[in-house]
């Protein structure tokens, strides 16, 4: 396997894999839009690159693996925008392209279930940009698209935990609503399987094993911290902001059968509460 990986859009989840690729002697480049987080990624032992601004193509013809996850914008996908014309001729004898996409393209269920052969019915102005991004990406003539739909990420750093502990986290009720979850760590695994095993034009849902209602996931974390459960607020009652709202517009549960069947994968945090549970013991330790 070539061990080179170019990463448009150097967040969360990927920094989640290059943590586990860097190990194994891969060669990570990360984009970044800003000059402060250079160190910070150099000091991971990923290659920055500032971007926008700086010529990509270079790399997009000598890279044979490369992920996707900058968000689009109204005006469309940012990275096919910029560079169509380099993927196009790269296309060719790339190995592998990632896309990290959003569960948010199935629109909303009304808590059913959804798997990747539900048509596409985004509810929301970010599930439909999603759509026409990878809509876009998988009409560049030989491109090995891989589209990976995730449903709400958490891991360290980014969880309830610092908001119950400041008396901010709210239980917000909906009646019916339910959630799907997909910790950092479980991502990233799921995209090295993949890098080992292409099947372009495979499309795969990355979610744990337990949709849950977003108000039993605040209360079982302030049991774990020995806080007080935060009251309830009908969600006709709550202030929230245009985008918190957004996610309340869907309700649905995604099943992850068709990634663990193809790729082997095998969630190591199954629902929220394992999930939880690891980041609270690394928090202390």
């Amino acid at each position: 396997m070539d061990k080179r990986l170019l990463c448009f859009g150097y967040g969360f989840s990927a920094r989640a894999l290059a943590t586990r690729l860097v190990p194994e002697g891969w060669h990570v480049v990360g984009t970044t839009r800003s000059a402060e987080k250079l160190d910070g990624i150099a000091a991971t032992g990923v290659e920055p690159v500032s971007w926008p601004g700086g010529d990509l193509r270079p790399l997009i013809e000598e890279f044979p693996n490369i992920l996707i996850s900058a968000g689009p914008t109204p005006e469309g996908d940012p990275v096919l925008a910029e560079l169509r014309d380099a993927f196009e001729a790269a296309a060719p004898k790339m190995r592998w392209l990632g896309y990290l996409s959003t569960t948010g393209v199935y629109g909303d269920h009304q808590g059913g279930w959804v798997d990747e052969q539900t048509p596409l019915a985004p509810s929301t102005k970010r599930g439909l940009q999603r759509v026409e991004a990878e809509a876009a990406w998988r009409a560049v003539p030989g491109l090995p698209v891989h589209i990976f739909r995730l449903a709400g990420i958490y891991g360290p750093g980014r969880g309830p935990f610092a908001k119950v502990r400041k008396g901010t986290a709210r239980r917000i009720i909906k009646d019916g609503q339910v959630f799907s979850r997909i910790h950092v760590e479980d991502i990233a695994q799921a995209l090295e399987l993949s890098l080992a095993a292409p099947a372009p034009g495979e499309i795969y849902n990355l979610c744990d094993d337990d949709p849950a209602p977003p108000q039993d996931v605040i209360g079982h974390a302030a049991q774990m911290l020995g806080l007080p459960v935060p009251p309830a607020i009908p969600i006709e009652a709550a202030e929230m902001t245009p985008m918190a709202r957004s996610f309340y517009a869907e309700s649905k549960r995604v099943r992850n059968d068709h990634v663990k069947r193809t790729l082997g994968w095998r969630p190591a945090y199954p629902d929220y509460k394992s999930g939880l549970a690891a980041m609270l013991a690394l928090a202390e330790s």
